[in-house]
């Protein structure tokens, strides 16, 4: 069985002109010939490979009707990683071999696409292809949606405490409210350990009490 080749358009021409156009017209109940020849202005039999297409890209549903992915692309601030979703989706074999397949050079990409479809190098499918991937890529930032640092993000930075002291020993003593303190302990330089026993008894005695 032959492979399925990746979405593509002989007329990538129409293809942007689609997809600029229908950010002003409203979503159809469903996505049709007579939508693009009456309502988009384009010549019956021009723009027949669109539907197909959209399909592919996962911008029709199988029954024409646009999705979720098609009414984000249509909003300005969600078009590019709309259409991001559509080409990962639409271009899923490609992306199993290379996950950024979307950033190679022209020589790259002709040989991804040559190595998942079995097609000869100056097959006219593999240059609809790469046009085809001209167009998307026009209206697509890959690099939109992720995380970044905000303003109010700020590094966190450790405390060092001095040599000459142990590190500040903290205690929650939890009253009958419910109330909690912290306690900074600061014990003196000295090699007696009586001195350290000393300290810690005189705690537990007046200040560690649970009753």
């Amino acid at each position: 069985m032959a492979k399925e080749f990746p979405p593509y358009v002989n007329a990538t021409g129409i293809l942007l002109q689609v997809f600029k156009k229908i950010k002003d017209a409203p979503p159809p109940p469903r996505f049709t010939q007579d939508f693009l020849t009456t309502k988009l202005g384009f010549k019956k039999g021009s723009a027949n490979a669109v539907i197909p297409f959209f399909k592919r890209i996962g911008f029709l549903g199988s029954d024409g009707v646009p999705t979720e992915l098609y009414k984000q692309f249509r909003n300005d601030s969600k078009a590019s990683s709309a259409l991001a979703e559509g080409i990962r989706f639409g271009y899923s074999d490609l992306y199993s071999r290379n996950e950024y397949f979307h950033n190679l050079e022209k020589e790259e990409l002709t040989g991804l696409i040559i190595e998942a479809t079995g097609t000869a190098k100056n097959s006219s499918t593999i240059k609809s292809i790469l046009r085809t991937l001209d167009v998307l890529r026009q209206f697509t930032d890959f690099e939109a949606g992720k995380a970044k640092v905000t303003k109010d993000e700020k590094p966190i930075s450790k405390s060092i405490q001095p040599e000459s002291k142990l590190p500040i020993q903290k205690q929650e003593i939890q009253s009958k409210l419910n109330l909690s303190y912290t306690i900074n302990l600061n014990l003196p330089e000295t090699s007696d350990i009586t001195v350290f026993d000393a300290i810690f008894k005189s705690l537990k005695e007046n200040l560690l009490k649970n009753d």
